[in-house]
């Protein structure tokens, strides 16, 4: 029975994981060639116009989920095509609905099966980070700084011990400074203000080079923080 569920889960995995992607890669790649630039993101949510809000948390949750769709580019285009505050809203949605499927994800189809997709010694890495005593303040900062492997580290979470309720909130927390600016910098780019977009760019640029400089030292503050006062 147990190598039958080991096969069952592994045919799932390659499905889901491999064949999805590798399907929608070779068969529809006109389909995904869209969503690698922020004009092409923009014509298909105009092209859906009546159902663009549940397309765009779509979106949010297969860039997560299967990783093929640039989440930059859907976050910059939200914040073109809609309010501020509701890109940001529906961008929550997305990235906590994704994020959920590909922790519990992870966790159902086991470890083996996450070393055949990321590599072993990839993705030990991040587990056993997550289970170390500092594990909400590598968690806080792995999200927190913009180009590093956050649908690798969903992954890896869903093998941790930590919980999903705590792991959601740390890391949606920690992703929503870039998340915001990303999305301030389609809605400037909506109102013309290339300025405020110049501006915004610079501070971002000098933000990421800081953050990722400092992130042993940011690593150590939020951990402090945790122990003071949680």
């Amino acid at each position: 029975m147990r190598k039958f569920l080991s096969i069952f889960k592994f045919i799932i995995l390659l499905a889901i994981v491999i064949g999805l992607p590798a399907y929608v890669y070779f068969e529809h790649y006109d389909f995904l060639e869209q969503f690698y630039t922020t004009e092409g993101v923009n014509l298909f949510l105009e092209k859906y116009k009546t159902a663009s809000i549940l397309v765009y948390i779509a979106l949010q949750i297969l860039q997560i989920v299967i990783s093929i769709i640039p989440g930059q580019f859907i976050q910059f285009a939200g914040g073109y095509a809609y309010s501020f505050w509701l890109a940001y809203l529906l961008s929550i949605i997305g990235i906590a609905c994704g994020s959920t499927i590909a922790f519990y994800l992870s966790r159902i189809l086991g470890r083996d099966a996450m070393y055949l997709i990321f590599g072993e010694e990839r993705i030990s890495k991040f587990i056993e980070q997550l289970n170390s005593k500092r594990a909400f303040a590598v968690l806080f900062v792995l999200f927190l700084i913009p180009g590093l492997p956050k649908d690798l580290v969903t992954y890896a979470a869903g093998l941790s011990h930590i919980k999903l309720k705590p792991f959601l909130m740390l890391s949606l927390t920690a992703r929503t400074p870039a998340l915001m600016g990303t999305i301030a910098a389609g809605s400037m780019l909506y109102e013309r203000s290339y300025v405020g977009l110049g501006i915004l760019a610079a501070i971002a640029i000098a933000l990421f080079i800081i953050l990722f400089l400092k992130r042993d030292k940011l690593t150590s503050f939020f951990d402090r923080i945790y122990k003071k006062y949680m």
